[in-house]
């Protein structure tokens, strides 16, 4: 039986700040979506594969994330090395915020809720746009908090 590598524990901090410009974008479309009345099922599919993104993020890792293969297959090689590496442990934590935040939303959504999906998409477009535009990761600093105050463990030094 074969096993497949644990995911690296640092990764090269730009990668996350690409998914999340990635993510500021969709989520951007999807609140156009989700607030037409003649668009809102597509917008609600479309919450959900930005919900699905963040479970694979937030269970398989930053690392194992499309937006990480993306990153490292045609933007990595036209960068410089990064400074430093940063501990995957933070993003990946941060991406299990933004499925708590866009599954919320979601299942709210699918109950008919109104606005639910559009309130969802927008808080979790706040928190992406801050990542990606000023390299400020909300999730990451609720991890790095809850290190702090003992409710998890780290693996590296972020605490």
């Amino acid at each position: 039986m074969t096993t497949s590598p644990a995911p690296p524990r640092e990764v090269d901090p730009r990668s996350p700040r690409f998914g999340a410009a990635i993510t500021t974008v969709l989520l951007a479309i999807d609140i156009v979506l989700t607030l037409n009345d003649g668009t809102r099922a597509i917008g609600i599919v479309l919450l959900a594969v930005i919900a699905a993104l963040f479970a694979w993020g937030g269970f398989a890792g930053i690392a194992r994330h499309p937006y990480g293969a993306l990153f490292r297959r045609l933007v990595r090689p036209r960068l410089g090395p990064p400074a430093e590496l940063e501990a995957a442990e933070p993003p990946t934590f941060a991406q299990r915020v933004g499925l708590v935040v866009t599954g919320v939303a979601l299942v709210l959504a699918l109950i008919g809720v109104p606005y639910a999906a559009p309130v969802g998409a927008a808080i979790a477009l706040v928190a992406a746009f801050l990542n990606a535009a000023f390299d400020v990761c909300i999730g990451c600093m609720m991890y790095v908090w809850l290190v702090r105050v003992g409710v998890f463990r780290s693996r590296s030094s972020v605490a």
